[in-house]
């Protein structure tokens, strides 16, 4: 395993590889206009930005087809196997995958018409470099889309449940303290205007969801994996992870419950 695949907070292994699955598919199709609206259409050569195991980059190889081009930049080698096994078996060959840290490396692409970047500039520790970085990237006119928190404290339980809440502060915490800003949404258009881009849209997204519902599961896996790591971490003990889980389990059992989803925003901007 590499220092790369390390680093990654959930780590890289088969079941972090199905949850993020599952998120891709969760938000597929507002990522699908988005892009649309966007204007990445047959042709386009586009960056897919801290790609993970590329379940975006496949979406992007198959709407830019054979004349287009995927350029799927991931620092985690067992990532990037996954992506070039996943499109081998779909037959998609213009997927260029590079093996790079947003932050530390150049990235390699120049003139495309497109970048997409989702939940990685929040766990960065220069998101102003790397906005600058996908400005370089891109030809004049090209457009940058971004999905990010904005207010990730919106997430929360209807019935209030303390447990949850506990865990939402520990997120928080733990991830500022790893050098991200799960709210770097708030600062994307001043980053974005520096880096000479004009942002077109800027648009908050909060749902709510009932237990039935496809987005419940995705913020569920992602609740009990991540008490799994805030246990081993020494962070807290069993108990405290039996409360939540616990909590969970009621808010499942009980069809009045609802979940209201950390807010993110959409932006779509297009370099000067």
């Amino acid at each position: 395993m590499s220092d790369a695949d390390r680093d990654y907070l959930l780590g890289t292994h088969d079941a972090e590889v199905e949850r993020l699955g599952l998120q891709h598919r969760v938000w597929r199709s507002r990522v699908l206009d988005a892009w649309r609206r966007a204007g990445i259409t047959v042709g386009s050569r586009v960056v897919d930005a801290g790609a993970g195991p590329g379940w975006a980059s496949l979406d992007l190889a198959e709407i830019v087809g054979p004349e287009g081009r995927v350029h799927a930049l991931e620092r985690s080698d067992r990532f990037i196997h996954f992506l070039q096994g996943s499109a081998a078996r779909r037959g998609l060959g213009n997927i260029e995958a590079a093996g790079l840290d947003l932050v530390e490396d150049e990235l390699g692409v120049r003139g495309a018409d497109a970048a997409w970047i989702r939940w990685v500039l929040a766990f960065v520790s220069d998101p102003a470099l790397v906005v600058r970085k996908l400005a370089g990237a891109l030809r004049p006119g090209g457009v940058l889309v971004i999905h990010e928190y904005l207010h990730y404290e919106t997430w929360s339980y209807a019935p209030h449940r303390p447990g949850q809440q506990a865990f939402m502060n520990e997120v928080v915490k733990g991830w500022r303290a790893s050098g991200g800003e799960p709210n770097v949404g708030r600062v994307l258009p001043e980053l974005l205007a520096d880096a000479g881009f004009r942002v077109r849209t800027f648009q908050p997204i909060v749902d709510s969801v009932s237990p039935g519902d496809f987005a419940w599961r995705w913020a569920t896996s992602f609740l009990e994996t991540y008490s799994d790591h805030l246990r081993d971490a020494g962070t807290v003990d069993q108990a405290w992870v039996d409360r939540v889980l616990g909590e969970l389990a009621e808010a499942e059992a009980n069809p009045a419950s609802r979940m209201i989803l950390p807010m993110v925003v959409e932006v779509i901007a297009e370099k000067a």
